[in-house]
Parts: structure tokens; sequence; C-alpha cells
């Protein structure tokens, strides 16, 4: 999924918004081009083989470390057995242990039937042979912000509907503001607190009755994304009859990522907990070494990087203040916004600011939340901090490069402690 249809693909596209967007800003840098325009046959076909290009580099290391590679339908059959349906036919393979990644596909809302045409899900974005002259999506979570950030610099009339009160309704409160700003300024048009009355086709088009803290509004697009999550995809593997217990429909397991049944372990999106990436990694590498009888730390929950990867871009990794207030604990914050930034002002990418929350006694990071030019890689170095269990005045204390937009993790750090330098 991450790399057919989700991470990797959406990145490329993301990659050519972010360069149609700077160019129409040349001339604030003083460079003149001629008139900016799209081929996005190009686009998607550069995305396809960025694709291909990681495809092509999983195999080798499949085939270099000699794992055989069994391609076909697979369901379990029966302890320790798979059943495999290919083009060849039929094949069981025996094992000692099971180890199941299969991953989520898009949820859609009732009456809201996506048919690939104009209701569209996530997975139906990828394959797109035009860009809309106008889209509305349906879920401002990770998905449905990425996607309105993205055609919007390729030039459609975005309207984004969250059912929340915020845009990015997991994230800080502030960073949600933030980017709502950000998105007015750029054109998109967002509802937030909105709920979806009817969606029914008129003339070609789809018009989506809202209603939106008491009033009715009616929105009209060419094409309509439902980004409302995602379900894991655990029909049609055997499971009931193994008797590995489901919750919600999701795979259960325990910290070392073992189902009710021994000898079967879930990682990633199928057990329901994290839909990311890294993490389905990171538990891939906890279930596997356990198997192995490894001695390995189960996954930290609390230390997982959120990354999305909008215009501006917004990244997180343990608690938010409000979190951390409702826990019970005291709190000191620091917040630095890249608007005082001498690298941010230089790029021109001023939007945003890094907050960084403190447990008051001891100064130890608790969380840290960003928005703004290339946070979803400076969040790396709060992953090691809070690994270290660093605290906010080692991360102002560690010498930062100048120029660079690192400086204002630290500065937002020396602000924990009100001692700001640049602010």
């Amino acid at each position: 999924m991450c790399l057919n249809r989700g991470c990797i693909p959406t990145k490329a596209l993301l990659k050519a918004a972010e360069v149609v967007a700077l160019i129409r800003r040349s001339e604030e840098f003083g460079v003149s081009v001629g008139q900016v325009t799209l081929d996005f046959k190009k686009v998607m076909a550069r995305k396809n083989q960025v694709i291909e290009r990681l495809r092509k580099g999983i195999e080798f290391l499949v085939g270099r470390n000699k794992v055989e590679l069994v391609r076909g339908v697979g369901s379990i059959a029966g302890t320790g057995q798979i059943a495999v349906k290919g083009e060849s036919g039929e094949r069981v393979l025996k094992c000692t242990n099971i180890l199941i990644a299969t991953g989520s596909r898009p949820k859609s809302l009732p009456g809201l039937t996506p048919d690939g045409k104009t209701i569209l899900t996530s997975d139906h974005m990828m394959i797109l042979e035009e860009v809309p002259p106008t889209l509305a999506i349906i879920g401002a979570g990770a998905i449905g912000v990425e996607f309105a950030s993205m055609f919007s610099a390729f030039g459609s009339k975005v309207t984004l509907i969250e059912a929340l009160p915020a845009v990015l309704p997991l994230e800080d409160e502030d960073v949600s503001a933030e980017l709502t700003r950000a998105f007015k300024k750029r054109g998109i048009k967002v509802f937030t607190g909105a709920q979806v009355a009817q969606v029914r086709e008129v003339g070609g088009q789809a018009e989506i009755k809202l209603s939106v803290k008491g009033k009715e509004e009616t929105v009209t697009a060419s094409k309509v994304l439902v980004s409302v999550g995602r379900a894991p995809v655990t029909d049609g593997l055997g499971l009931e009859k193994l008797g590995v217990a489901l919750e919600k429909g999701a795979i259960k397991v325990d910290q070392w990522q073992q189902t009710s049944q021994p000898r079967i372990y879930a990682i990633g999106d199928v057990t329901g907990r994290w839909l990311l990436a890294h993490v389905a990694s990171a538990e891939g590498v906890v279930a596997v070494e356990r198997i192995a009888g490894k001695n390995i730390a189960p996954v930290n929950y609390e230390a997982i990087p959120c990354c999305t990867y909008s215009e501006p871009q917004v990244a997180s990794l343990g608690l938010s203040e409000k979190k951390a207030v409702e826990r019970g604990i005291k709190v000191k914050v620091g917040k630095f916004p890249f608007m005082a930034s001498g690298k941010a002002i230089a790029n021109g990418a001023t939007e945003g600011f890094v907050k960084v929350v403190a447990d008051e006694k001891h100064g130890e990071i608790l969380g840290v939340q960003m928005v703004g030019a290339e946070a979803t890689e400076l969040i790396a170095e709060v992953g090691l901090a809070k690994a270290l269990e660093c605290t906010a005045s080692e991360i102002a204390r560690t010498i930062h490069a100048h120029p660079t937009l690192s400086e204002a993790l630290a500065e937002a750090a020396h602000a924990v402690h009100g001692a700001a330098i640049h602010v």
C-alpha cells in the first residue's frame, strides 16, 4: 500500500506541487520565468517511475537475501499453513510462524459509495488522468489535507470539509489553526464542524449539502474525494476459524505483535493502532526479532513521529499541551515562530512555528509540534531527544548550525524557560 498507492506516490505528486508553487513565486526571488504550465500526464508518469524504481529495489533486496516471493492471494488454511491462489493454481506453504501485514483500505460514509468517476477514494486519486477544475474533500485528516494542498497547487479550486471542529483534529490546536490560516491564504475553502447531509449528482457534478454549525451550505465540485479514514483488511484471511481475536475489525495484538494465537503475529494498519508506514516497519522488527528469540524492546507509541506533507508541513511527536494537561501533568511551553528565523526568511517560507511542551518539574521533553517548511525532516531530532529523555535545556544548549531551520527548535526549547534569544 505505502509504495503503490500511499506514502511514496503521494510524496512524488506533492513534490511536483511544491515545484509549481515555488515557480509561481519566482519573482519574489528576482527570477523571471515565462508562463507556468502543468503537464499532469508527465507528473503522473514521473510518479509511476518512482514507484517502479522502488519496486525493483525491493525485489532485488528480497532476492539477495534469499527470500522466496510467492505471488497470489493468501489466506490461512490452518495452523502453520498458508494457501496462496495464483495464476498457476493454488499452493500451500507450511511454516512455524505467520506474520500478517495486509494493511488497510479506504473507508466511506453511509450512502456515499465511491464510483471512481465523481466520488473518489485516495486510490482513485492516484490514477486520475487530469486535474479536476473543482475538488471537494470530505475529511481533513492527513490524507485529505495532503490532497487539498497538492491539488490546490495544481490549479483545482479546493473545498475541504471536516466534521470535527478543526483540520488535522488529532494535532495540537495551535497547529490546526495555523494550517487553516495558511490554507485559506492559498484559496482553499475550509468548513469545520460540518456534517454531510446529502451528496447527489447534478449536471455531471457533485452537489454536497452540508450542515455547518446550524447553517446549511451547498458545495458543488467536479470531483469529490472521500478521505474519512481507513479500515483494516482482515476479510478472507481465515482468521475466524483459527480463533484470532478481532476488535472493531482490527487484529488484536500484544506488545510483541502477537495475536491471540501464539504462532500468529500482525503488524501495521491491520492492527488498527497507528496507520503509519514507519510504525508498521518498527512493529515488523519487533515481531520478527521476537520470533527469532532476540531481546528487543516493544515499540514506544509515545514517541511516534506524525507527519503531514502539506504546504506548510506539519509534524509532531509525543504529547500536545492539551493532552499533557489532561493527564494531570504540569507543563511549561516554549514557542518560536519561523517568521523570526533567518533561514526561513531567506527561504521565503516564514509560515508556522515550533512548539515545545516540557515537564515543569524536570524539564523533560513531553512533546513537540511543528508547522512550517521542512517540519517533517526537523522532527527527527525530537525523536532522538525523546529516546534519550532530553530536557528542554539540553536541546537549547545543543549548538545548532546557523543559519538553519533547526535553530527554531533550539529557540523554542529556550522559550520554555523564557530565554528565547531571537523573539
